[in-house]
């Protein structure tokens, strides 16, 4: 019976890290449903964009305040986690702190980690004010529905029940707090549980412990389900985003092929008949299938903080287009279509749905400018636009279904070389435009 509480602890272990292995594995499953893109470019700016924006929250501090605050948790909640080894390791073999013996340093992490806890509680209740009091516009838009809204507010609680788990443990274990080193906060703490019996302290100390690592195997497992699974996605999302100009389109090649041979068909003899197996099989995109797996990869990643949104001209002026919406719409049908695919072993049935209409309208898809200020905006680099662009082309492209208003101007830039309804011989009338 003595090798219960191990035995307990390898299951718990066990099963908490095999659900989240599943998760992983249907995870990087959705995200290859994306036809392949080339990413392999420039790999040194690749590695350096990841450290300074994942890493190191570059894009983070724009907005000092929730900067400031987020690379507390970050840092924080990352470091905190390292004492989760030592958690392990005790829960496996039956010891106790069994690191401790590294003597002063021991105390040394421990303090650090306690100063942390307290940090990241304040700065996960400063959070929540923002979020709940003082409600920032960019938390209560219309697609911030009851599941993102209270999936935001569970993470806090969370992290809040964790680091005081986290404290509360350190402060009831008498022996750490005989040690008189590392106890930089749990000592405030520790004068609550005066008066009660040694017992009861190793009692509440055990279930503090218990607790702990349980809620981070929780955690762990919830990350797929949230927003929050961007702590994990963030730095492969920075290491593959586009490093092109942004506001360079990019064009089909088998269109590009088709241009330039009737410009010149000493490239491209016009004599020679177009390869079938060259050309898309759809222009652009009207389902997640349709686009590249570095864009499903983008959908995962979001934050859903709405910085996108807040920046988004089209959204200010009241359009209906919030790029948080356009990647929250992705990930949601990814997951239905994943979702299909287990139900069916392995085979996608034809649902009737797909991402244009069902989830994206045109009138979002033509609402934006186009001006990239979303992708500046994400602090992770995300590319809603990329998304947005590949499905107007097969509105346009697939159905010829652009608006009125683009549509003439396409024919008059075809008729005139301009986009105005006058000749080129009356040039001169394009001033007046």
């Amino acid at each position: 019976m003595n090798y219960l509480p191990n035995v307990l602890f390898a299951i718990a272990l066990i099963v908490g890290v095999g659900y989240f292995t599943r998760n992983v594995k249907k995870l990087i499953r959705n995200i290859k449903l994306g036809h392949d893109v080339d990413v392999s470019d420039n790999t040194s700016q690749r590695w350096k964009n990841m450290t300074m924006i994942a890493l190191g929250q570059s894009k983070m501090v724009s907005r000092p305040i929730a900067g400031f605050l987020h690379i507390i948790v970050y840092v924080g909640f990352v470091i905190i986690n390292i004492e989760v080894l030592e958690i392990i390791i005790d829960g496996l073999i039956g010891s106790h702190r069994i690191f401790s013996s590294i003597g002063v340093l021991y105390g040394v992490l421990i303090g650090a980690f306690e100063i942390l806890a307290l940090l990241v509680f304040i700065a996960v209740i400063v959070f929540w004010i923002r979020r709940n009091i003082i409600k920032l516009n960019r938390f209560w838009k219309s697609e911030m529905t009851s599941w993102p809204k209270n999936d935001a507010n569970y993470i806090l609680y969370f992290e809040m029940v964790l680091m005081t788990l986290f404290l509360v443990m350190n402060a009831t274990d008498v022996h750490f707090q005989t040690m008189n080193s590392g106890n930089f906060i749990s000592q405030f703490i520790a004068p609550f549980f005066n008066g009660l019996s040694e017992t009861a302290l190793h009692t509440i100390e055990r279930t503090a412990w218990w607790m702990h690592i349980i809620g981070i195997l929780v955690f762990l497992n919830y990350l797929y389900f949230s927003k929050h699974l961007h702590i994990l996605l963030a730095f492969p999302n920075t290491f593959y985003a586009s490093l092109k100009p942004k506001g360079q389109f990019n064009n089909l090649e088998a269109v590009t092929k088709e241009v330039k041979m009737m410009m010149d068909a000493t490239i491209y003899p016009a004599t020679s008949p177009t390869d079938d197996t060259e050309m898309p099989a759809k222009f652009g995109a009207s389902d997640v299938q349709d686009l590249n797996w570095v864009q499903l990869l983008n959908a995962y990643t979001c934050t859903e903080c709405g910085r996108c949104t807040s920046e988004c001209p089209a959204n200010l002026t009241g359009k209906k287009l919030s790029p948080r919406k356009i990647m929250m719409d992705t990930r949601d049908r990814l997951e239905e279509v994943g979702k299909n695919i287990d139900a069916n072993k392995g085979t996608f049935v034809d649902d009737g749905k797909q991402l244009l209409d069902n989830y994206i309208t045109r009138e979002e898809l033509w609402a934006c400018t186009s001006c990239n200020a979303c992708v500046e905006a994400c602090p992770v680099s995300i590319n809603p636009l990329s998304i947005i662009l590949d499905m107007r082309r097969f509105l346009v492209m697939e159905q010829s279904a652009a608006p009125v208003e683009l549509n003439n101007m396409m024919t008059n830039i075809e008729n005139n070389g301009a986009p105005w309804p006058y000749n080129q011989m009356d040039r001169i009338n394009w001033k007046n435009e």
